[in-house]
């Protein structure tokens, strides 16, 4: 049995990895402060800290030692030093969360690979997962620091919509209101659901051949953006959505906080060669695509219709974007 220690342990792909872990039987504790966005299972022991209070985080924790601590809500070199201030020396394996985003863009060349050079001008969140990781590959290498990194590209569950406007979209849909598209559509987007991904990601949780290597994890199911709005207008019970297809750039001069993720991430078809990840883990593979995940979203969120929150604000600029677009042809 392995003790794992998750610091954050109830986000998107979190709380999957936790089930997972809880699932094969190991010693499962979760760091944060306590307002879970997910349930835990009742196995798993909840610390109570806020995990940017270093002293906080070291009285809870006290002399425990654990064989691996899995950190999801680390995103600056400032969080990494904490880390490393907190766990060296007290752990068998170290999994840091980084990002596929990581990987250059535009892409040069696909599938991407672990080999892929890290370079993203476009959004300061990859770069500042790229720094952490060349703190921690300094780490490994200069004092042996057993690390192991992760590149998730899309992951997502039932809480989690994979567009834009989020739920704002699913309600513009229903209403038959237009609905922004980056692009035309067509560019291809690989997109995971969270319990595929833990599978991946616990297989390498203890395993002596996941030490001082970068993994990329992610299924191979990479359908296009017209097929992931196609299939949550389905699940939504919309025969003719009113789609509307915008160029990224446009997008961003419109609201300059979505350029990043789409000009850095977005824009470009992204396919992986995840190759590496289940020579390690042969029972990793994609068993839920988005036509069954966007079925699972909008049940979930038509059970629960306080979750089914509308953006005000970007509700009008899709307002304002749409008309600038049919105005100009």
């Amino acid at each position: 049995m392995t003790s794992i220690l998750y610091i954050g342990g109830t986000g998107t792909i979190s709380a999957a990895c936790v089930r997972r872990s809880v699932a094969l039987g190991h010693e499962v504790a979760v760091l944060n402060r306590g307002t879970a966005r997910r349930p835990l299972p009742p196995q798993v022991e909840l610390i109570e800290a806020d995990v940017r209070d270093t002293g906080a985080v070291r009285t809870a924790l006290g002399d425990r030692r654990f064989d691996v601590v899995a950190e999801f809500l680390a995103f600056t070199p400032e969080h990494i030093a904490t880390d490393l201030e907190l766990f060296e020396g007290r752990i068998g394996q170290y999994v840091f969360i980084s990002s596929a985003s990581a990987y250059e863009k535009p892409p040069r060349r696909m599938p991407v690979t672990e080999s892929t050079p890290l370079r993203n001008p476009f959004w300061q969140y990859s770069r500042d997962k790229i720094a952490c990781e060349d703190v921690l590959v300094a780490a490994h290498r200069e004092r042996g620091l057993p690390v192991t990194i992760v590149r998730p590209s899309h992951t997502y569950d039932e809480r989690l919509l994979p567009t834009i406007g989020g739920w704002t979209d699913i309600a513009r849909m229903r209403a038959g209101r237009p609905v922004i598209v980056h692009g035309d559509g067509t560019s291809q987007w690989t997109i995971t659901h969270s319990d595929d991904f833990a599978v991946a990601f616990t297989g390498l949780l203890g395993n002596p051949a996941a030490i001082g290597e970068a993994f990329t994890i992610t299924g191979t199911h990479a359908p296009t953006w017209n097929q992931i709005y196609g299939w949550l207008a389905d699940a939504a019970g919309v025969d003719s959505p009113d789609l509307v297809h915008v160029a990224s750039d446009t997008i961003a001069a419109f609201a300059p906080e979505l350029g990043p993720t789409l000009i850095g991430d977005k824009a470009h078809s992204m396919l992986f060669d995840a190759s590496k990840v289940t020579q390690l883990v042969p029972d990793f593979r994609t068993t839920i695509t988005f036509d069954e995940g966007a079925r699972r979203i909008l049940a979930h969120y038509d059970a629960h219709p306080d979750e089914q929150r509308i953006d005000e604000g970007r509700d009008a600029l899709f307002d304002r974007i749409a008309a600038h677009a049919r105005s100009a042809g």
